[in-house]
């Protein structure tokens, strides 16, 4: 059963702090980060053209105790891998994005300083890396038995009175919760037709991570009164024990736990790897000596590169543009000081080269390597991937120093050489 004890000292007057400049700095926060429209089909570069009106109506909404309304949710698919299904997301409005926006930012610092220390999901100066380097510390202290959680459509199946029960222990804003309630329950634009959302908090809302990761916190700070080790990155989340028998009692009490939020486990993913076993962690398979990408991941970057080299394809400065985009943002996530990928990225360098040769040539020939030579390739502007690699761990080891940097510098300037 859930228990959330109110605090006897609530957050109180939060719409008086909706002022013109946080509307700006949430405006500035939606703009920067793009997006699609939502059902009323108006974009940010619409909607910046009579941005001072847009924001002074908004505000008013917002500061009014039950005049502002939030549109149905704009309903899209994006393929879930390579599994044959669709992942449902929910594209808010740009005006309601920033409504979002406002209220994230209000109440994100009264729950920032709840959180446990070993949440890592979307917290600022958080994130994958760390929570990955915080799972290699618990294994060599020796919590070699992993037990790796799966909930089952997490954000499709939070319930909206578990989250606004944790949100009304803190806050006394009775505008500021009707607002979110308002989020939770806009509904769904699909087919034409609007369908109630009744639980759930929308892949795809600005204040979704937050809602999650308030949801969540309760989960947190039950396996640590328990002295659980544990390492979570919004839904994905591993608990490191000594032995088989406390990873089962920590599987059991989680799954306990889990049911008090009313939500479930996938059996199917969800097990207890031992200590020579391998398993996955935020794109990563951690092995007993080794940390490299995980296959799914692989596949993604084979895909992406083979999609951009087609032979039916000229190979062009755009092809080259594409082509860097995804190594970079590849190598930078992947490439770190605990992974070990380096003779992996080197493999896909050498296949990457002979299907930039057979996207010029439209053949496979031997002869294909002196008619276009390594150095002609990265003279069109190819990065050429040691560099790259070399660049990503000295920004990844890097403290905040001048010398550092000038060093990740170097790297990126010999990678377009």
């Amino acid at each position: 059963m859930l228990k959330v004890v109110p605090k006897k000292f609530k957050v109180h007057s939060l719409t008086g702090r909706i002022d013109e400049k946080l509307m700006l700095k949430a405006w500035k926060a939606v703009k920067r980060n793009r997006g699609a429209s939502g059902i009323d089909n108006i974009s940010v570069e619409a909607y910046e053209k009579n941005l001072e009106r847009n924001l002074e109506r908004l505000m008013k909404k917002l500061k009014t105790r039950g005049v502002y309304k939030c549109a149905p949710l704009k309903r899209v698919y994006i393929p879930k891998g390579k599994t044959g299904k669709l992942r449902p997301l929910g594209i808010p409005t740009i005006e309601d994005r920033i409504a979002q926006e406002v209220i994230r930012q209000l109440i994100d610092p009264i729950f920032e300083r709840m959180f446990h220390n070993n949440s890592f999901g979307f917290r600022l100066g958080r994130g994958c890396h760390q929570a990955v380097e915080h799972v290699i510390k618990y294994r060599n202290d020796g919590y070699k038995h992993v037990v790796d959680i799966d909930i089952k459509g997490f954000f499709d199946n939070i319930e909206h009175d578990v989250i606004m029960t944790f949100l009304r222990a803190e806050i006394a804003d009775g505008n500021v919760l009707d607002i979110i309630e308002t989020f939770l329950r806009s509904g769904v634009k699909e087919e034409g037709k609007i369908k109630p959302t009744t639980k759930g908090t929308p892949q795809g809302g600005v204040i979704s991570p937050l809602l999650a990761n308030i949801t969540l916190n309760y989960l947190d700070w039950q396996l640590s009164s328990a002295g659980q080790k544990f390492v979570r990155y919004a839904d994905d989340m591993v608990i490191l024990c000594k032995s088989r028998s406390e990873a089962e009692n920590a599987l059991d009490f989680t799954l306990k736990i889990l049911n008090d939020l009313n939500l479930e486990n996938s059996p199917e993913k969800t097990k207890i790897a031992r200590p020579q076993e391998g398993f996955e962690f935020l794109g990563f398979e951690i092995k007993k000596q080794f940390i490299v990408m995980r296959r799914k991941s692989r596949e993604k970057l084979e895909d992406a590169l083979r999609e951009a080299t087609t032979r039916k394809h000229n190979l062009d400065a755009k092809v080259i543009e594409k082509l860097n985009r995804i190594l970079r943002g590849t190598i930078n996530y992947f490439c770190t000081h605990f992974s070990h990928v380096f003779g992996y990225f080197r493999n896909i360098e050498s296949w990457l080269r002979r299907r930039i040769r057979s996207m010029k040539y439209k053949n496979i020939r031997h002869t294909n390597n002196f008619r276009l030579k390594n150095k002609h390739i990265w003279k069109r502007g190819l990065l050429r991937i040691r560099n790259l690699c070399l660049a990503a761990k000295a920004r990844c080891n890097s403290p905040p120093n001048q010398g550092k940097r000038m060093g990740v510098a170097r790297c990126l300037k010999e990678a377009r050489r």
